[in-house]
């Protein structure tokens, strides 16, 4: 028995819808990148609470980056600004660590 084109199954329509799909998913990647992410730089055995805030300031980086091309960039600056503030957040958190560190 021959084998079958997996995208054959999937039909012509599907397999451009999910074409359409990544390459808008790479465009609004791109167009939602103007901060860069916060960084995940606490020490887990030191400091793990700390460390698990930065997690979770990550993943609301993330998704919020995720509503931007959601909503094709039309958040206004808002989106953008609430990033700077989540990178904002991961610093004082890592100077928090930093500052434990010292004592």
């Amino acid at each position: 028995m021959a084998a079958t084109n997996p995208l054959r199954k999937l039909g012509l329509n599907a397999v451009r819808l999910a074409g359409t799909g990544l390459v808008a998913a790479a465009l609004g990647g791109c167009a939602a990148q103007g901060v860069p992410p916060p960084e995940q730089d606490i020490s887990w055995q030191l400091h793990p609470l700390l460390a698990q805030a930065q997690v979770s300031i990550r993943r609301a980086y993330d998704e919020t980056s995720q509503a931007q091309v959601a909503n094709r960039n039309q958040l206004g600056d808002h989106a953008e600004r609430a990033k700077a503030l989540l990178d904002e957040a991961s610093a004082e958190l890592k100077a928090a660590a930093e500052y434990a560190n010292m004592r």
